[in-house]
């Protein structure tokens, strides 16, 4: 659990630090938007979902 809490405070810690980078441009380009969303994206995917175990029956 700390795994996947630590992966969303990382991905807090990105958007916040992409918000405060770009928030002061009046024109932002769609690769740098495209750029942060992927990045979030494989910041998140690597987030490991824990799945209930599957009973399979005899």
């Amino acid at each position: 659990m700390t795994d996947t809490a630590d992966r969303i405070n990382e991905a807090f810690e990105m958007i916040d630090r992409e918000l405060s980078r770009l928030q002061s441009r009046e024109v932002v380009s769609a690769v740098e938007a495209s750029d942060v969303l992927l990045d979030l994206r494989l910041l998140l995917m690597q987030i490991e979902l824990v799945e209930d175990p599957v009973t399979v029956p005899s």
